[in-house]
């Protein structure tokens, strides 16, 4: 599987807390007692889609069919249905959740639907679910689950096919990811508050009062219709990254509706913007120095060894006064070049593809600095961008309950630079984009999932996104969570070795929940 596959793996959890301040053929048979009704009492129309796959990879996985269908659901739970109207309606209305179903040829004893979501806010479960359809010799499911369960993938609402919310033009993207990363002096700052402000006033005049239902509450209750389209009494569940949120709630909301869930990369939900902020700070300066030693310990796979850091931080510095040009008009400035590090730090793969992009930029060729920005971002070759980068910041903005003034986010990008100097200003910065946000705010429960069965919380202890301290806080919080520990590298850890593939399989297949304590090694 490609980096850009794994990367829909691995999406940043609080991606908007990072990004915004510089501001991812044969129909198979059905099985008619296992279908459901949507809510209202509209039952999914499943038809073959195998052009989804082939538009996203060239091709199906062997063996494997797909089949699309479209639910709709209130845009506003708490306020009751409406009769339609998309994203553009007023609050009352309904959003269009789109859905891909994945089935082996193979498939046998049944046991229901494996729900999928990757992260983001902003990721698409459509695509993550056929990108996992390949097999594990491709990065994707084992055979032992897509054997005893249909593959589901759901846009949530306001992700790509799900009514996408879409209000930030091109440009202004551009100028945000290129943005300085630590806007020290107050001309930079300001800069970036007015951009900030720019934006939110564009999604403001575009969605108004709609934008408060961006929010994961809303879309956790989603996920109950989605349960209720694929005809299961219980939901089997999936989730990476900010997907350990949004399960979170839902375990929370239903907890009677759980069968089986795995929260993998977990996200701690009583962490409040700031301090959410402060552990990815926290984080990705461990895993960037996690990098430095492993480029250190390898100099013959890193050619910027043996002071990985330096070369990283000079190429950044030399960006503010003279940036390396590129093809298209691009310049390879100090903001570009920190994404590209952020978006190589998400796996341990990524580390020799960082050192390779900064010898390169050292040679005058910024090529592979934009690679990796660009997937991180979602930016096409055209200067196009998906609206991942767009609903991550409408979700996120719902989310906050409450956001730091503009005076005390100042002070902590200059308490941070000292902490965490690579990433403490960036992060700091980067909760600008809520201060500025023109929606209300619907913050979810953190409460216990009471009534819930076991959960099962993955943590990596060199997460960078979601720091491994962070999985036995959501698991004590839920009251119900178990975790199981990979002692590896990079954001989220299943199925990347066997000890994590082989428990977390057991538990999804038996139930067969890991001993409490588990540690999974690296290698």
């Amino acid at each position: 599987m490609s980096r850009t596959h794994r990367l829909t793996l691995a999406l940043l959890a609080a991606v908007t807390l990072v990004v915004t301040g510089c501001t991812a053929p044969v129909f198979a048979p059905r099985t008619p007692a296992r279908e459901g009704a949507a809510p209202g009492g509209a039952t999914p129309a499943w038809k073959p889609c195998p052009e989804v796959p082939r538009d996203l990879v060239g091709r199906g996985a062997p063996d494997m069919t797909y089949e699309c269908a479209t639910i709709r659901v209130p845009a506003d739970w708490n306020a009751g249905g409406g009769s339609g109207g998309g994203a553009s309606a007023a609050p009352g209305g309904d959003f269009e959740i789109a859905l891909l179903r994945v089935r082996s040829g193979h498939q046998r004893d049944r046991i229901g639907s494996l729900v999928i979501n990757p992260g983001g806010p902003g990721g698409s479960g459509i695509d993550t679910a056929v990108y996992l359809s390949f097999g594990p010799a491709f990065g994707g499911l084992p055979d032992e689950v897509t054997q005893r369960f249909d593959i589901v993938g759901f846009d949530p609402r306001g992700v790509s096919r799900s009514s996408p919310v879409k209000c930030v033009a091109d440009a202004d993207w551009d100028a945000a990811f290129g943005y300085e990363p630590d806007p020290a002096t107050r001309e930079q700052f300001d800069g970036l508050l007015a951009l900030n402000k720019k934006i939110g006033e564009r999604c403001g005049a575009q969605y108004g009062e709609r934008l408060r239902l961006y929010s994961t509450e809303q879309a956790a209750r989603d996920m109950d219709a989605v349960r209720a389209a694929v005809g299961d009494d219980k939901l089997t569940y999936l989730g990476y990254s900010y997907g350990t949120l949004l399960g979170a709630v839902y375990a929370q909301l239903f907890p009677r509706n759980v069968r089986a869930f795995v929260l993998d990369g977990a996200v701690d939900p009583k962490l409040d913007v700031v301090a959410g902020s402060e552990s990815q700070a926290k984080g990705f300066e461990l895993a960037f120095g996690n990098f430095d030693k492993w480029c250190a310990s390898t100099p013959a796979r890193c050619p910027i060894a043996p002071d990985a850091r330096t070369a990283v931080t000079d190429a950044i510095e030399k960006a503010r006064t003279s940036p390396v040009h590129g093809g298209n008009g691009r310049d390879a400035t100090a903001g570009w070049i920190f994404y590209a590090v952020i978006s190589s730090l998400y796996t341990e793969a990524g580390w020799q593809q960082l050192a390779q992009a900064i010898e390169s930029l050292e040679g005058g060729d910024p090529g592979k600095i934009f690679d990796l920005a660009d997937e991180y971002t979602g930016r096409e070759k055209d200067g196009r961008y998906s609206n991942l980068f767009d609903a991550n910041l409408a979700v996120n903005c719902a989310d906050a309950g409450s956001v730091p003034s503009v005076d005390r986010i100042r002070e902590l990008q200059s308490s941070w630079r000292r902490k965490y100097p690579l990433f403490g200003p960036a992060l700091a910065v980067g909760m600008l984009s809520c201060v500025t946000w023109p929606g209300q705010r619907d913050p979810y429960p953190t409460d216990a999932a009471t009534g819930a069965p076991p959960v099962v919380v993955v943590g990596t202890t060199g997460d960078p996104a979601t720091p491994y301290e962070q999985a036995p806080r959501l698991a004590r919080m839920l009251q119900v969570g178990t975790v199981l520990t990979w002692e590896g590298e990079g954001h989220t850890a299943y199925p990347q070795t066997r000890c994590i593939t082989e428990a977390v399989n057991r538990y999804l297949i038996d139930l067969a929940v890991p001993p409490t304590g588990q540690r999974c090694p690296a290698r």
